[in-house]
């Protein structure tokens, strides 16, 4: 019992003001009765609250209700149920012991329960990280209107829930993706600029359709325009190559670029495998690490989803040749190859350049570089001081560097991926329609 007890601050108030009327009462005296009658009130009231939360062995019964694994970066809903057991109406704390990796400290909620009734309390959190997150206790601290003292009730055991590659990001974009209209912000509907070899029906002709494919024959036939319709490229193989090494260690927003990656290559895994292409995952630092050969199958995304999971940061250098070689004994076949990495100045690009152009013979190259917005925010900004002016050109200039190592990776027909770490899905995804429609793969 007395491990469960705790005093509230209502109880040291009361024990306060008793104290001062004590005090006060060797002047005046007339004030020592009456301190010694509100005493004994005040402990009638004490000992009768504690009574009254402790005559029910099991006042509440409770349980947390949480996704079977939750998605980085993205809010997830939690659900608290509470069930008063008892005929008597009890104010209600409750504390929920959260992962110690959501770095909340201080997660409570306040409510009145009333006799027999259920209460229901929701809230998301956002992981950061990937892992196993251990959630605690849910403590319930009962008290009533006298709310002297506070009896705590641990309900809902512990239990881990992991935290994936964002399942939630991969499904809202497939929704957007898929959609036969461009309703939604973001992805690019794009219209296939070339056939190719695989007929698929005769339709009616629609402005904004290719003259180019008008079927004469059907034309003359139905006597109204016709028009040959082709299907995509299919079965075509998209590796997701992601680096792992200490430049993609970089925070922006709570989120790591490597994370940002990783969240990115499972929602475009996604795409491909709805677009009926061949998506594929490999991961290198200074030694390789996932390898997942392109295919179909059903379970090819969840190969990809649980590979992804695993993935750990590194803090030595990019291995490039180790890039070449495995891409050119993994990878069967011409290839759309997207490399998520960075580079953060020049000197660093020109020295992996010729192994990416070597690359680039084999496949299709697309690499992926980001923006630092903090850099970019703090070069938009107002100059004060001298010092603010020189760290200001500072910034442009670096930003400036960036951009002209997209040129330089276009000089040699190599695609890129300019983009801000939140936009990285987005981009990815309008990269690959865009490649998909001009035929390049």
């Amino acid at each position: 019992m007395m491990k469960s007890l705790y005093l509230s601050n209502r109880f040291f108030l009361a024990l306060g003001v008793l104290a001062v009327l004590f005090a006060l009462s060797f002047a005046l005296s007339f004030l020592f009765p009456v301190a010694v009658g509100l005493s004994v009130i005040a402990l009638a009231l004490f000992l009768a609250e504690i009574y009254f939360v402790y005559r029910h062995k099991n006042p509440l019964d409770g349980r947390r209700s949480t996704p079977n694994l939750l998605s980085l970066s993205d809010k997830n809903k939690i659900r608290l149920t509470i069930h008063n057991n008892t005929n008597q109406a009890f104010k209600l704390e409750v504390i929920d012991e959260l992962p110690p990796e959501l770095d909340v400290r201080d997660f409570s909620f306040h409510s009145d329960i009333k006799p027999q009734e259920n209460i229901q309390h929701l809230y998301t959190v956002t992981p950061l990280t990937r892992g196993k997150y251990h959630f605690g206790h849910l403590n319930c601290f009962i008290s009533t209107l006298l709310h002297f003292v506070q009896r705590r009730i641990q309900l809902a055991q512990p239990e881990i829930v992991p935290v994936y590659p964002s399942i939630i990001q991969m499904k809202e974009l497939e929704l957007k993706t898929l959609a036969s209209i461009a309703i939604m912000p973001g992805i690019k509907k794009l219209r296939r600029l070339g056939h190719s070899y695989e007929f698929e029906q005769i339709k009616h002709y629609q402005r904004g359709d290719d003259i180019r494919s008008i079927n004469w024959k059907a034309s003359s036939r139905r006597n109204e325009l016709m028009i040959n319709q082709y299907e995509d490229e299919r079965s075509q193989q998209i590796y997701c190559i992601i680096d792992k090494s200490r430049v993609m260690r970089m925070p922006f927003r709570g989120l790591t670029l490597m994370d940002y990656a990783i969240n990115t290559s499972l929602a475009l895994s996604n795409i491909i495998l709805k677009k009926n292409d061949k998506p594929g995952l490999i991961t290198f630092s200074d030694k390789l690490g996932s390898i997942i050969p392109a295919a179909a199958h059903n379970r090819q995304l969840q190969k990809i989803l649980n590979a992804l999971y695993g993935e750990k940061e590194r803090e030595l250098e990019a291995n490039y040749e180790l890039l070449h070689y495995a891409t050119r004994r993994l990878i069967n076949g011409r290839s759309l190859i997207l490399l998520f990495t960075n580079f953060e100045s020049s000197f660093a690009l020109e020295r992996v350049l010729p192994t990416l152009r070597k690359v680039n013979q084999n496949h299709l190259l697309v690499v992926v570089l980001f923006i630092n917005t903090e850099i970019e925010a703090f070069a938009k900004q107002s100059p004060q001081t001298t010092e603010d002016l020189y760290r200001q050109t500072t910034a442009e200039k670096f930003l400036f560097e960036k951009k002209r190592m997209v040129h330089r990776l276009r000089q040699y027909g190599i695609q890129t991926i300019f983009t801000r770490p939140e936009d990285l899905s987005i981009n990815a995804i309008n990269k690959y329609l865009e490649l998909k429609a001009k035929g390049m793969i």
